[in-house]
């Protein structure tokens, strides 16, 4: 127990909080699209930022439970902007050098998953209650001090998109974009007819969902059998993401052509599995960090591997469609891992989610040995 509150009970209401937050997130990419599309790019972005510097700034003020939930409802709308953001990448770039683009906007994503959490658990180290008990009648919390620093970004965000950034999609162009979009977030998810991105998808997905349950817990897993500090979870965060960093711009970045993507996406998925079962049975940091290690770098040969698959097996004037399938695909994995791996984390305890996300990857792993390359596809 933590505080006199069940773990589990705490992961489970984490699990779901996580789970809405990515739902919305899922829904209102498309939504935003669409306007964006109709009315243009720079006012989308500008409403769906400044939407993101309210939640936050409700989240400074979120004294009780009722707020909280509103300030992360409103976040998970407004961060739906993604869609918008490869929107831009889109407008802006050719059908030749359009992947290379949309890379550009997975590696800011991942890497603000990498960070985010290292902040958070840095400025966690400031609790305002304990240095100015009289700000709790205004609903100033313990976690208010990160709550501060995101909204800070946020605005410092706003300002730069309001002075610098220049309208991508000009008013003649409009039409046609918005006649090509697809609103329904379902019929994003629809097949296309390329087996071969098919089964890309399908292992993005799986993979995603198993690696997301870890991702949510692992903080969980560290203060309970550790008893981790914010600024403890933060160092972690902090040795993930310089391991992903090396080896995305080193080992990647140099041979994946080389070996070829489906290989390295098949040695990365294989990498993490003894990273989840080594953190299932970690019961101190040197373990713990070890198993951190191999998700670390197998998460960074799958995940940029697996978007360049999609890429090379899609037809160029498909490539927006189908690497926005891919990315929705990727936002439901966040939906459900988070989600599943809190509930069996409160039924059956810490180590069974990474027991059980282990054996699952033989899912993926046997469903992107399906995928065709080299001289099978040419002659598919």
């Amino acid at each position: 127990d933590v505080g006199g509150t069940s773990m589990s009970g705490i992961v489970l209401f984490g699990g779901a909080l996580g789970a809405i937050y990515s739902l919305l997130q899922f829904v209102a990419a498309p939504l935003w699209g669409s306007l964006s599309d109709r009315i243009g790019r720079r006012p989308i972005l500008l409403i769906s930022i400044f939407g993101l510097f309210i939640s936050y700034v409700l989240w400074i003020f979120a004294g009780s439970f009722t707020i909280l939930i509103l300030a992360r409802i409103i976040g998970g709308i407004m961060g739906g902007n993604l869609s918008v953001a490869t929107a831009v990448v889109a407008d802006v770039t050719k059908e030749s050098n359009r992947s290379k683009g949309m890379a550009f906007v997975g590696i800011a994503f991942a890497f603000g998953f990498i960070f985010g959490p290292a902040l958070g658990g840095l400025f966690s180290m400031i609790d305002l209650t304990a240095e100015y008990p009289q700000l709790i009648k205004y609903g100033i919390n313990p976690f208010s001090t990160p709550a501060i620093v995101a909204a800070v970004l946020s605005f410092i965000n706003f300002f730069f998109i309001a002075k610098n950034f220049k309208e991508t999609l000009p008013a003649d162009r409009r039409e046609v974009v918005q006649n090509k979009r697809v609103i329904n977030p379902l019929k994003m998810l629809k097949p296309l007819p390329y087996e071969n991105v098919n089964l890309t998808n399908y292992s993005y997905f799986i993979f995603i969902t198993a690696f997301s349950g870890m991702e949510f817990t692992l903080t969980f897993v560290a203060l309970e059998r550790m008893n981790y500090s914010p600024l403890d979870n933060a160092y972690m965060f902090i040795f993930i993401g310089f391991l992903i960093a090396l080896t995305q711009g080193g080992y990647v970045r140099r041979k994946a052509h080389q070996i070829g993507e489906k290989r390295m996406a098949l040695q990365g998925m294989i990498s993490v599995i003894p990273g989840l079962l080594i953190i299932a049975f970690a019961k101190t940091s040197a373990v713990l960090y070890l198993g951190l290690f191999f998700l670390a770098i197998g998460s960074a040969m799958t995940i940029p591997t697996l978007t360049s698959l999609v890429s090379i097996f899609t037809p160029a004037e498909v490539q927006g469609r189908s690497l926005g399938i891919f990315r929705s695909l990727g936002s439901l994995g966040r939906v459900f891992g988070p989600a599943i791996a809190s509930i069996i984390y409160w039924k059956l305890g810490s180590h069974t989610p990474y027991i059980l996300g282990s054996i699952s990857l033989i899912i993926p792993i046997a469903v992107l040995m399906r995928v065709k390359t080299g001289k099978e596809f040419s002659e598919g």
